[in-house]
């Protein structure tokens, strides 16, 4: 029973987190576009989370509460096997807050791409509000901006996956809406109207 509480509170911390792992996966493996595969699981987030603490709670307490007296003669004091220890355990609620609280810092696994641009004429700078579904997170934020960001001429990308929309500022003699639009779609996101 023991075993399967880890086994379980493990599979739901990593389900939990899953829409914010898959972009930086994504980013990593080079296929950016499955990056929105699991967005699905985001509405999920609160209930996943709470069967992962509840889980460990649970875990913990049977793997800590006193054990009753055996009415017999036998050996009892056999040590229990590395997968049935305390530390098997600690290291797994461990593992279990840092994929919990990936969402919070998987900002550090995308590069900082600082670009100098150099604007000729100001007149040439437009500003497009891009509307996009499926982000989930400020993961999902970062994957869009730095793909925004490889495209000539962008000045200023801000993306927010709580309002669904990425404002970019960018050189019209440089690039345009649809090579922008092409470069947000590319990260499995979805343009779905633009301003």
């Amino acid at each position: 029973m023991k075993n399967k509480l880890v086994i379980t509170s493990l599979l739901t911390a990593l389900t939990a987190s899953i829409c914010c792992i898959t972009p930086v996966l994504a980013l990593i493996a080079g296929t950016s576009g499955m990056a929105s595969t699991f967005s699905w699981v985001e509405p999920f987030r609160p209930y996943l989370i709470g069967i992962t603490i509840s889980v460990l709670v649970l875990a913990w307490y049977q793997k800590l509460k006193s054990k009753k007296e055996i009415d017999c003669e036998c050996d009892t004091d056999e040590k229990p096997k590395f997968i049935q220890s305390k530390t098997f355990l600690g290291i797994v609620t461990v593992l279990s807050i840092i994929m919990l609280a990936f969402p919070y810092y998987s900002s550090v696994f995308y590069s900082k791409t600082e670009k100098q641009v150099i604007v000729v004429d100001k007149s040439n700078i437009k500003t497009t509000e891009f509307k996009i579904s499926g982000m989930t997170c400020s993961s999902c934020e970062a994957h869009v901006n730095q793909e925004v960001n490889k495209l000539n001429g962008i000045v200023n990308s801000k993306t927010s996956y709580e309002n669904g929309n990425a404002i970019i500022e960018f050189d019209k003699t440089k690039t345009n809406e649809s090579e922008i639009e092409k470069a947000i779609n590319s990260t499995g996101y979805k343009v779905t109207d633009k301003k």
